[in-house]
């Protein structure tokens, strides 16, 4: 075993998750702080999404152009010159708007333009990133450093979401200013990140199978690569049972997209609002630190679950896991609890019942993947994967606004009806024993 994999393999899988995290997660809850209302809120941090869904497209120019190093190295620096410029630049929005919660988004053009080139940053970064590892490393190395890279991803998830989370609410009571307590905050990010960049350029190695398609035969290799590309789209296409395979992609996580958008929202907006009234650094613990563990645990019992059923076997009960544990948020909005180890609970037992039951998810797109172009079909898969986030986020904001906290999560369980059609029209059509003797989920995103 290299043991010079370990100077790079985690630092690299935990500064991948980073950004990712700031862009689609801590954003909700830095504009819902500041005062934007729910409905610009989801719409505007929906469309973050965009690039981790259109990155199929880009994605063979990776190899076409430069090195995977180089690839990787470029966008940690852009981002990192990225989390600088949102530091100087975030907006100080009045008290009075934050409290009324008025804030126009429009104050927040530059703030979004930023994120917007980070997402697609942050998005090109993982394309190099996972290439990069499958260059530097052998198969049993890769089999080795699997469960690590995912230990370290998910670390990143709870620095993001649940370390700087509770820094900001920490700061926000201690100095009353919320601008300035997630102005600080992103100032930490961006020096931490600076940081892992400038380690990477020095401890990241340059296998000699890690080359740009472009060397030698220039044109010809471009024009393979470009020809390969379009070839993959339709064979994509043309497989059978393909349009039951997309409804499933877009539909199976439905009620979980519309209730992600929101969850932030929920257990920050006060009482009177009907939401749990939770400071910032509280959302931190529960949410971002005691979420993230129970999400990671499901996801974990999910793929040894998958191993042992296979694919056929598991997609009622994980269908079943990603749903009825909605129903906590149900009870939130209805009881409005004051207990933290309640709310703590309700948010356990739903992210738990989501790791689990995206197993099944994650299992489908390999399944589905199989065959000729399975990298690159893979790759069109998790677009439809991002694709079913970013639609339903954009209105949930909208309809929560419209209807309440009460009758929006009543509404999230209705829409668990999709989940368990998609599950019955997909079910018949796989191997019942694909899927048997490996896991299935590498990590829930």
């Amino acid at each position: 075993m290299n043991k010079k994999l370990w100077w790079w393999i985690p630092t690299l899988y935990f500064a991948e998750g980073i950004p990712y995290f700031i862009v689609n997660n801590i954003s909700v809850t830095m504009f819902t702080k500041m005062g934007v209302p729910n409905g610009e809120m989801a719409l505007f941090t929906s469309l973050l999404y965009l690039p981790w869904t259109i990155k199929p497209l880009w994605s063979p120019f990776v190899d076409i152009i430069r090195t995977k190093r180089w690839w990787i190295l470029a966008m940690q620096m852009l981002m990192s010159a990225a989390f600088i410029l949102l530091t100087l630049s975030i907006p100080h929005p009045d008290a009075s708007l934050i409290a009324d919660k008025v804030t126009p988004v429009s104050m927040f053009s530059f703030t979004l333009v930023l994120f917007i080139i980070t997402a697609f940053a942050s998005a090109t970064h993982d394309i190099a990133a996972d290439g990069f590892y499958m260059l530097a490393a052998t198969q049993e190395e890769q089999s080795f450093f699997v469960g690590i890279r995912s230990t370290f991803y998910r670390l990143s998830s709870i620095f993001g979401q649940g370390v700087l989370v509770y820094v900001a609410g920490v700061l926000e009571k201690s100095s009353g200013d919320i601008p300035h307590a997630w102005q600080v905050t992103m100032g930490i990010t961006a020096v931490m990140f600076t940081a892992i960049t400038l380690y990477h350029t020095f401890f990241i190695p340059r296998p000699a199978a890690d080359t740009s398609h472009l060397e030698g035969t220039e044109k010809a290799d471009a024009r393979s690569i470009i020809r390969e590309f379009g070839r993959t789209f339709a064979t994509y296409f043309s497989k059978p049972g393909v349009w039951f395979a997309i409804g499933f992609m877009l539909l199976y996580r439905l009620p979980e997209a519309f209730l992600l958008k929101m969850v932030n929202p929920f257990l920050l907006d006060s009482t009177t609002d009907g939401g749990l009234g939770l400071d910032t650094d509280q959302v931190g613990i529960v949410y971002g630190t005691i979420g993230v563990l129970a999400l990671t645990v499901g996801g974990i019992i999910g793929g040894i679950a998958a191993s042992r059923w296979g694919l056929r076997k598991s997609l009622w009960p994980m269908a079943a896991c990603i749903t009825l544990p909605c129903l906590t948020f149900v009870y939130l909005s209805i009881a409005h609890p004051t207990s933290l180890v309640t709310i703590s609970g309700c948010v356990a037992i739903e992210q738990f019942g989501y790791g689990f039951g995206f197993t099944a998810y994650m299992l489908y797109m390999m399944y589905f993947s199989e065959g000729e172009f399975v990298t690159a079909h893979y790759a069109i898969c998790t677009a439809f994967m991002a694709l079913s986030m970013m639609i339903p986020g954009m209105f949930a904001g909208y309809l929560q606004e419209m209807v309440g906290y009460e009758w929006f999560f009543w509404i999230v369980m209705l829409c668990c009806i999709a989940t368990v059609v998609m599950t019955m029209l997909v079910r018949r059509r796989v191997d019942a024993t694909y899927g048997k003797k490996h896991s299935g989920a590498e990590n829930a995103t």
